[in-house]
């Protein structure tokens, strides 16, 4: 040990002109962190030999010029800060890096938004020796020489000539590569979402920039009304991750439903998601049509017009929920010590006497579930439904085994399905009210496919199963009629419609083209 402290000690006693320092960063930066990039590039460039060999260099030349220039600026201008700044990128590229090639991700705004709505409960999930040890070696060792390695700045005359350089290479490499606007253009998700560190800082300053946009308030819809006293009830139950190829109900080979299956007044869809994660996904649930505007949301339209609302959640990334009873699965557990708070059964407790204790005749109930989300898939189900095994405990062990990875999926599939046929026959037995359930996925999940694990891709790139969903009703006898004729896949959107029709809210945001149900007469009448 002390032998390698001296040998340390040693090296970063040389100093270093700021010319050399930033050559050996961008050098590194280069190697360690872009490989995934350029093999991106070379897989998938429709060039020739000549022509691959030719796009390949230019953007090594590229990213070198591009990389030394701003390590030069940033040590020149902000010194012992712009240390502190290179080696915090070094750790987050080697962090990055790591979930490219581990989890087969791009570094997008999706990525990013993802990252900032995780708890640490959920990634807490990825943390493991291998993620360590890739951090240490690629990410802490040249974070420590950006820190300590001591270098010579130089005169401001130098920082002129080398950045004036810099863009003069760099316009030229542009112009002798403009050809080549096609391919970037066409592929510009992924090379943005590999080159590293520009991924994660392009894309974060594009998700703060979105957030800030969301804080706006929400768009108010026209005012809506109740228009009979009929005691109606709907749970709206929101699945996490949950991919239609794995529900028995589609034809999955596996029994992953044997209780819904059982459910004859069970109606199955086919849906695709609007989105691959939860924050975009789940918006598409609750909202009225398929825009980028914040529209008021169907429990916020609903609690607004009368109805009595309550979301209970054991997620997160929703948009922006405005009613009087928000209870996170935190809060249910003081209410019923009883459960087992750790799994999402939590979220069904007490459901029964929730709805006859309501002073209202319209209920709404929200149940944002987690049963389905990654990495770890083994933990998010008791162990009495672990019917398929062996099981991966999370996403990186089975990358190893992916049978393994699917047995643990597939459990929370079954876990799922105990939970909704429980809540269906619940509602059965409250005859004094009219009763609906709707479950459906925000989006689906990769289980190895392609080498593709979770969740998060753009929708331009994504598997089906990232977007194929299911989509499950269930109503008490008499409630409403379901339609003959529909689309042969459904989108997200058809829940607010249909939910306003189950709950009677006449509206004119109302759109009987997104109704599962037909519609009354006097809906009809009054021309919704």
């Amino acid at each position: 040990m002390m032998a390698l402290l001296r040998k340390a000690k040693k090296v970063f006693s040389i100093r270093l002109s700021l010319f050399t320092f930033s050559c050996i960063i961008s050098i590194g930066t280069l190697l360690l962190y872009n490989i995934p990039f350029f093999q991106f590039v070379i897989n998938n460039s429709n060039e020739g030999p000549f022509g691959v060999v030719w796009l390949t260099a230019s953007l090594v030349v590229f990213m070198l010029v591009l990389n030394f220039m701003m390590t030069y600026l940033v040590m020149f201008c902000m010194r012992i800060v712009g240390r502190i700044l290179l080696a915090i990128l070094s750790i987050i590229n080697a962090t990055a890096v790591y979930f490219i090639l581990t989890y087969n991700v791009f570094i997008n705004a999706t990525t990013i938004e993802n990252v900032f709505n995780t708890r640490y409960s959920e990634a807490s999930g990825f943390f493991s020796w291998g993620l360590w040890l890739f951090i240490l070696a690629f990410g802490v060792l040249p974070a420590l020489f950006c820190l300590f390695q001591p270098v010579v700045i130089g005169k401001a005359k130098k920082l002129g000539i080398y950045g004036g350089g810099s863009l003069a290479v760099i316009l030229v490499v542009g112009l002798l590569n403009i050809n080549q606007t096609l391919f970037i253009s066409q592929h510009d998700t992924e090379l943005g979402g590999l080159l590293q560190p520009w991924s994660y800082i392009a894309n974060t300053y594009r998700v703060i920039s979105f957030s800030q946009d969301e804080q706006a308030e929400e768009i108010k819809l026209p005012d809506g009304k109740i228009t009979d006293s009929e005691k109606a009830v709907v749970v709206l139950v929101i699945g996490e991750s949950a991919r239609k190829a794995n529900f028995q109900l589609y034809g999955y080979k596996r029994d992953t439903n044997p209780l819904l299956s059982k459910q004859k007044e069970l109606k199955v869809y086919q849906a695709n998601s609007c989105a691959t994660y939860t924050t975009a996904g789940s918006k598409a649930i609750l909202e009225p049509k398929d825009c980028g505007d914040l529209y008021e949301l169907l429990p916020n339209y609903a609690f607004r017009t009368g109805v009595d609302v309550s979301w209970r959640t054991s997620n997160w990334g929703e948009p922006p929920i405005h009613i009087d009873e928000y209870l996170p699965d935190t809060e249910l557990a003081k209410q019923y010590p009883d459960v087992d708070s750790g799994y999402d059964g939590i979220l069904f407790a007490g459901l029964r006497e929730r709805i006859e204790s309501s002073k209202k005749d319209k209920v709404l109930i929200i149940l944002h579930t987690s049963t389905s989300h990654g990495p770890q898939y083994a933990n998010k189900y008791p162990k009495q439904f672990e019917v398929y095994k062996p099981v991966a405990m999370n996403v990186e062990e089975g990358e190893k085994n992916v049978g393994m990875l699917v047995n643990a999926y597939d459990n929370t599939i079954r876990y799922t399905d105990y939970l909704l046929d429980s809540l269906i026959n619940t509602l059965r037995t409250m005859t004094d009210w009219k009763s609906a359930m709707i479950f459906i996925s925000d989006h689906g999940e990769s289980l190895g496919e392609n080498k593709m694990f979770m969740h998060g891709l753009p929708m331009k790139l994504a598997p089906k199963e990232q977007y194929e969903i299911p989509f499950l009703v269930w109503t008490s006898e008499g409630f409403r009629t379901y339609k003959d004729q529909l689309p042969a896949v459904l989108e997200q959107h058809y829940i607010f419609h249909s939910v306003l029709n189950l709950l009677s809210i006449q509206s004119p945001a109302y759109n009987e083209d997104y109704d599962i149900f037909q519609v009354t007469p006097l809906d009809a009448s009054h021309k919704r």
